[in-house]
Order: structure tokens, then C-alpha cells, then sequence
């Protein structure tokens, strides 16, 4: 069986840690393919090496599978060289068990890119990618001290201090007062008064009967660990929110457009998230709904023979899709865009809690998509004006009483007498 060849002279690159395999494939007129394949090393000098080796053969653009970390520095060394790259999901260049070699895999790889078989992954200007880096490395900062809390929180409960049934945060101004006060003078009994802030709602009795705990040498030890570690973080992600502030400085354009989305105006981390994940250029998403599916925010479509195997969303947007979930839980608090919430409502009723939460994240997305193409501002008609109402389905008035009367339901007539 043979497939139509799309491209005359391309090449597919098996990306190792150490080594990279590469094959071209260039087709004549007569349609026969010649494979020219080589190895080269993953260093810089063995990229050079590359790059003047698909220049030989005049081969301009290439295929090749995400593999962990190691296909960056090659896509960052074939980009600066004017090389058109395509990145696909390895589950696209999966090849046949049993006959399996890096060289082989190589040449698949040309093979499935030559008949115009690979989905290419969606890959950011340069400027955002390193925008992405520094924001997906302040959240994992931002995980790093939330572990640190709860080892924190570990080393209280284990020496029964219940600041956690007294304090909504024991991290925040009082209760980490009363902490330092319990490290610095360990086994001593102290009056936490003089710690409590002002506009602490709870008793002093009750702070007072939860401090009285025995903290061990031991445990000392780790909680200052963990107290000087968190502060430790926090001010490297204050160090990188200002290098992030400054590199997102270009796109303040886009940034005030996504502010305008319900959720995203408060804090302008939040705007700068949704933008080193997506980029500002929505050509690169045909449509909305292309958009929702790279962020994994739709169902999948699993099914044989009439009989749906799975709905479940995909673990696409691992890094997305939380800020996503934080923001629609954010606004079904609010009662300023009932929207959101009247959705939200009607997907909970029959599906419950997780699937309507992602119906929102849904809407936000196709807002961004909207907002960034159109370059206006949001407004909530907009989903109102794609989900016009069918005229065919409104019930007349006697049609809706009748419906009432067939459920059981009594219906008085207003224009009766009133009885004495």
C-alpha cells in the first residue's frame, strides 16, 4: 500500500540524551524515495554538525518526537538556522514492536512526516517560551513551599499544638509570632497575648489552651528547617516575579485584553500564566474549540462500535488547566457574572461538580480565544449571541399550563373572585 507523498525532501530526527539519529528522505519524480541517515552528538558541536549536513542535502524541514528535555536544545539550534521544525507527540510516532532500532525509528519518523501523517504539537515564539519557563517555574516554587508548609504543620500536630483549630492560616502574622516565640524559648510557658493580632476573631482562652503542647528538641529542629526554607522561597519567587514582569513588559496589549475576562483582572500573574501557556497570536487555533482541546479542557473521543469507552478530558495542560479551575471556582463566589454561574448550575444538576467546573474553564477559554482574534474586550453577550435561543422550543402559555397540570400541579385562576 502506498501513501501520497506531501513532502519531496524532508528529514525525521530520534532524539537521545546522548546521540541523535537522522534520516532524509528525498523523492524523485519518478516517486522513488533515496533515505540518506546518519548519527550525530548531542553537543553543540555535533548539532553544528547537523545543521551542515541537512544544508548538504538542501533539507529545510524536519520532524522530530518530544523526548523529555533533550529535543529543546536541538529545536533552539535548528530554529537560529532557518529550519522549519515540527514536534510531535510520541504517541503519533509510535512504530511497530518487535523490529524496533533508533535508525528505523529515524527513518519512520521521515516516513509518516514525508505522507503528511504527524499532528505537529503547538510550540511559542521564542520570547514566550522563556516567559513559560520562568512561570511554570515559580508554581513549582509555589508547590515546593506548600510541602514545606505541610511538613511544617506535620511538626505542630505531633507535638499538639492546635494553632490550626484557632488560626484560618498558621502561617500568617499571628500565629507565626507565636511559633518564633515557641522556638526561641522552647518548654516555656508565655502569655500570647502580646502576639495576637488585633483583628483576631478567636478567644485568647482558646489560643492560649492550644499552645499548651510539648515540642521535643527534634521537632524544633525541622520546623525552623521548614519555617527558614519558606522564607527562603518566598523570595526567590519574588525575584522571579520581577524578571517575569519585565519580559511580559512587550505584550501589554494582549495581557489587557485578557484582564478584561472575568477572574483575571485581580492579580496580573494570573493574565501572564494564561499568556506564556498560549501565547498572543490565536492563528496558530483555528478555532475556539481547537484552542479547549490543546488545553485538554474537553472530553475525548473514545469510541468502537456504537459503545463510548470513555469521556474523560486528557492530562493536556497540566500547568493550564489549575490556573483555569482556580479562576472558575473564584467566580462562582461572585455574583457579578451570572453567566458562569447559571452554566455552572445547570451542568451540576445532572453531572456533578468536576464536569461543570470544567464547563467553565471551557468558557473562559473560548472568551480568551474570542478577545485575542477579535482584539476587543470581553463582554458576557458574547455567549449569548452564540447560543441563540430555538423559537421552535418556547412553550405558549396554555402549552405551559397544560404541562403543569399533567405533573400534578394545581392551578389557580387569578381572575376568580377572591371569597369572603
Amino acid at each position: 500500500m502506498s501513501f501520497k507523498i506531501f513532502r519531496k525532501n524532508c528529514c525525521g530526527l530520534d532524539v537521545h540524551k546522548t546521540w541523535i539519529y537522522a534520516c532524509i528522505g528525498v523523492t524523485d519524480t519518478n516517486g522513488r524515495t533515496d533515505y540518506k541517515q546518519a548519527r550525530f552528538s548531542s553537543f553543540s558541536k555535533g548539532l553544528s554538525e547537523l545543521c551542515d549536513w541537512l544544508a548538504k542535502y538542501n533539507c529545510s524541514e524536519v520532524c522530530m518526537e518530544s523526548s523529555g528535555k533533550y529535543w529543546i536544545p536541538v529545536f533552539n539550534i535548528l530554529e537560529k538556522a532557518d529550519i522549519s521544525v515540527v514536534l510531535a507527540h510520541p504517541k503519533y510516532t509510535k512504530p511497530q514492536k518487535g523490529n524496533k532500532t533508533d535508525r528505523k525509528d529515524a527513518k519512520w519518523i521521515c516516513d509518516l512526516f514525508m505522507c503528511d501523517m504527524i499532528k505537529p504539537s503547538f510550540i511559542p515564539p521564542a520570547d514566550i517560551r522563556h516567559l513559560r519557563d520562568l512561570v511554570r517555574h515559580r508554581f513549582k516554587l509555589t508547590c515546593m513551599i506548600v510541602g514545606e508548609k505541610n511538613r511544617a504543620q506535620n511538626c505542630l500536630t505531633v507535638s499538639n499544638f492546635k494553632l490550626d483549630d484557632v488560626f484560618s492560616d498558621i502561617f500568617g502574622k499571628s500565629a507565626r509570632s507565636i511559633t518564633e516565640q515557641m522556638l526561641a524559648h522552647p518548654g516555656e510557658i508565655f502569655d500570647v497575648a502580646p502576639f495576637v493580632h488585633g483583628g483576631c476573631k478567636t478567644p485568647i482562652e482558646e489560643i492560649q489552651a492550644a499552645v499548651d503542647g510539648a515540642l521535643c528538641p527534634e521537632q524544633a529542629v525541622k520546623l525552623r528547617q521548614c519555617l527558614n526554607h519558606i522564607d527562603e522561597l518566598r523570595l526567590h519567587i519574588d525575584e522571579v516575579e520581577r524578571e517575569i514582569l519585565c519580559l511580559s513588559d512587550k505584550y501589554q496589549a494582549p495581557l489587557d485584553l485578557i484582564r478584561t475576562v472575568p477572574g483575571f483582572n485581580k492579580n496580573p500573574m494570573t493574565a501572564i500564566q494564561v499568556l506564556s501557556e498560549i501565547g498572543g497570536d490565536m492563528s496558530v487555533f483555528p478555532t475556539a474549540k481547537h484552542l479547549v482541546s490543546w488545553a485538554g479542557c474537553c472530553p475525548r473521543n473514545d469510541q468502537s462500535a456504537s459503545k463510548i469507552k470513555s469521556t474523560r478530558i486528557s492530562r493536556a495542560g497540566s500547568y493550564f488547566k489549575p490556573v483555569l479551575v482556580q479562576v472558575a471556582n473564584a467566580l462562582l463566589k461572585s455574583k457579578k457574572h451570572p453567566e458562569f454561574i447559571t452554566r455552572y448550575r445547570r451542568i451540576k444538576a445532572r453531572r456533578g461538580h468536576k464536569k461543570a467546573i470544567i464547563a467553565v474553564c471551557r468558557m473562559l477559554l473560548t472568551a480568551i480565544w474570542h478577545i485575542l482574534s477579535d482584539l476587543k474586550p470581553y463582554t458576557p453577550e458574547g455567549f449569548l449571541e452564540s447560543r441563540p435561543v430555538n423559537k421552535s422550543k418556547i412553550l405558549t402559555t396554555s402549552q405551559a399550563l397544560n404541562l403543569l397540570k399533567q405533573r400534578g400541579y394545581i392551578i389557580k385562576d387569578e381572575a376568580a373572585p377572591a371569597m369572603n
